[in-house]
Parts: structure tokens; C-alpha cells; sequence
């Protein structure tokens, strides 16, 4: 498995990061306003936006990693 030594470490991002952090941030939740409007209430809503929120957070690791796990410079 040929995965960097730090990809299980925790990565400050940095200033250009943490913009497009916020940005993608502001989209999911957008995203999700709109979806909690106009899908029924449920289970399977609650978990359509668990899912949207895992995105999200995997956002972060796509903004701030390679595939690899080397942090994206």
C-alpha cells in the first residue's frame, strides 16, 4: 500500500486551503438547505444528509491532500 507516512496525521491547511475550505462549505450547505425543503421527512432523508455532510468532510482531504495521502502544496 503505498500511501504517504503522514496521511493519518493531522494537516494544517493553509491560507488558500482553508478559502476553498469555506467555499465548498458554503456550497454543501446550500445543497443541504435545499434538499431539507424538498425531501420528505424520514430516515432516508437524515441519511442522504449524513452522506452530504461524509462528503463535505472529504472535501477537506481532497482540498488538502493527494491521492496518496502527501499533503497538496
Amino acid at each position: 500500500m503505498g500511501l504517504h507516512h503522514s496521511t493519518f496525521q493531522y494537516l494544517t491547511p493553509t491560507t488558500d486551503q482553508m478559502e476553498q475550505m469555506q467555499l465548498v462549505r458554503g456550497d454543501f450547505e446550500i445543497f443541504v438547505k435545499l434538499l431539507d425543503y424538498k425531501l420528505p421527512e424520514g430516515q432516508d432523508k437524515d441519511h442522504v444528509i449524513r452522506l452530504i455532510r461524509d462528503a463535505a468532510m472529504w472535501s477537506n482531504v481532497c482540498i488538502t491532500r493527494e491521492a496518496d495521502g502527501a499533503p497538496r502544496n
